[in-house]
């Protein structure tokens, strides 16, 4: 019996120094790659981390200070309280000259809701709406088609989109008609006798 042997398999025998030698350096290799990765994973790691800490900073200072903008802007409309408050306890007030500087109090803070992005409802002779409207009551009404707002008592705001509160209104219902009526006190005196 002949065997037969593979020249290659021959020639990879009859060196394996080098094939252990190749492969080692193949394996210092692929160890000094991971060790970048790894080295690289935990700086992208840390990065992020850093990244973390700094944004929820930033979210913890803006819960913080965020409205010192708005505040500031708040301040001219007690600056002309105080004013007006002075000037009301002058021996030459008048409760004309009052009543003009609550006026410009009144129009300086509409103007600062408006700057904020902060809307007034006032809803008067428009049709009842219960998403923005808060109906405390319903009056019989020749003037004001039904299911409209007859009267508000109380305006209401909204910020942007969102409502801050509701108006509080009075809403037209349609006025009894007099002939039902008759026609019905007519009917319960027939019944009753």
């Amino acid at each position: 019996m002949t065997e037969k042997t593979d020249p290659n398999a021959s020639a990879a025998a009859a060196d394996p120094v080098a094939d252990i030698a190749a492969l080692q350096a193949r394996l210092a290799e692929a160890e000094q790659q991971v060790s970048a990765l790894r080295d690289q994973s935990l700086r992208a790691a840390a990065e992020a981390d850093n990244v973390r800490k700094r944004a929820e900073r930033e979210v913890a200072t803006s819960l913080k200070y965020g409205a010192d903008r708005v505040l500031g802007d708040l301040l001219a409309v007690i600056d002309s309280l105080e004013l007006g408050l002075k000037a009301a306890g002058a021996p030459e007030a008048t409760a004309k000259s009052i009543g003009q500087g609550l006026a410009l109090t009144h129009k300086q803070l509409l103007s600062f809701f408006e700057k904020h992005g902060v809307k007034v409802l006032d809803p008067a002779g428009q049709p009842f709406n219960p998403e923005l409207h808060e109906a405390v009551s319903a009056v019989e009404s020749s003037d004001v088609p039904p299911n409209h707002v007859l009267a508000v008592m109380q305006k209401g705001y909204r910020l942007h989109e969102r409502l801050l509160r509701p108006a509080m209104v009075m809403v037209a219902r349609a006025a009894a008609d007099p002939s039902k009526n008759a026609a019905n006190n007519s009917d319960t005196g027939a019944t009753a006798s």
